[in-house]
């Protein structure tokens, strides 16, 4: 029995979607739950040359045997939810994705009033799906939820009534995060953040696992830093200097280009304090090192690329134990054997 939870360490867009469906695909836990704020975080998953944009769905779907939760801290938004359902149901995720009863549900009035809102839109950057305004009423006990929408009803299900019964049963759970570290309300950039806590102890509450539950922290970092939006970027580069290293992204919701930066130590050491991590995850390592790209053997690194996954771990005193080299599933150095 072991429970898992996986966070992103910067501002989102650190590769979650690459880590979670490696994660869950090589691991096979019996749940995959989702935790976060809802769908204006975008994760991205390729699986055998099929790219897929999720909003709410466990990234970890490609793992068929899975039971699949999104758990009551997430805002559901039905017409995304019902959307990705018919999308993904090559994977059979009608018949093993389940809501908590007790998820509150983005309204059309919401979204309005997120992208009316100047402060949000433009001082805030705001993705514009209904989240802020969705928690605030929540917040003032006025939120709708699940359990009143009757095309949510074949859905609806007691999620950490199912995780905990797994967890007892000896079965294995992995909890995924959306969004990043520096986007939470209370530790983030304020006000530059998200609509509620986006570290690990809140989304294991999101799903309604306890603390001494939890076995592994894994939190995910990118290579080089990014950001969608506005709000502070201590190491950020001009967009310029970015294209001459080859960065240029954009935002998986937005569609917004991602503002880029270079690593930042005193961030990932913060983020794995406050996150309590046991483990990090290291994106995009190609992308800053051309010559790593596709290397699945640690040894095959280039000199430059292991001392800065060195400089990590002295930083933060933590292992990293996954670094992604490349898109698909296989281009990935896995240490864990070794390291833990």
């Amino acid at each position: 029995m072991t429970c898992t939870v996986l966070v992103g360490g910067g501002w989102g867009d650190e590769g979650k979607g690459k880590c979670i469906t490696y994660l869950c695909y090589h691991d096979k836990p019996s749940i995959i739950a989702r935790a976060g704020v809802g769908p204006n975080a975008g994760h991205s998953v390729e699986f055998k040359g099929e790219k897929y944009a999720l909003r709410l769905t466990p990234s970890g779907f490609i793992h068929m045997d899975a039971k699949l939760l999104i758990g009551a801290g997430v805002l559901i938004d039905p017409e995304v939810f019902l959307h990705e359902m018919e999308n993904l149901n090559k994977y059979n995720v009608q018949g093993r994705t389940f809501i908590d009863y007790r998820c509150a549900i983005i309204e059309e009035k919401h979204k309005i009033q997120d992208r009316a809102s100047d402060y949000l839109s433009k001082k805030i950057g705001s993705t514009g799906t209904g989240c802020g305004p969705a928690n605030a009423e929540r917040v003032m006990r006025t939120a709708k939820l699940a359990r009143e929408i009757p095309e949510l009803e074949e859905y609806l299900t007691d999620v950490p009534l199912e995780i905990n019964k797994t967890l007892d049963e000896g079965g294995d759970v992995f909890i995924e995060g959306s969004q990043g570290f520096g986007l939470s309300l209370y530790y983030g950039t304020y006000p530059y953040v998200t609509s509620k806590d986006t570290t690990a102890s809140t989304a294991a509450a999101d799903v309604g696992v306890g603390p001494t539950r939890v076995d592994e922290v894994i939190t995910v970092f990118k290579a080089y830093a990014t950001r969608v939006g506005k709000g502070p970027f201590p190491t950020e580069i001009s967009q310029e200097e970015a294209e001459k290293m080859g960065l240029e992204e954009y935002g998986t919701v937005t569609g917004r280009r991602r503002r880029i930066g270079l690593f930042d130590m005193d961030m990932a050491r913060e983020s794995c304090m406050i996150n309590g991590t046991t483990q990090i995850a290291v994106t995009c390592v190609d992308r800053l090192y051309p010559r790593c790209e596709r290397v699945r053997e640690y040894s095959k690194l280039s000199g430059e690329a292991k001392r800065f996954i060195e400089e990590i771990e002295d930083a933060t005193g933590v292992p990293v134990t996954i670094i992604s080299t490349g898109p698909d599933l296989e281009d990935t150095i896995d240490l864990r054997d070794e390291l833990l």
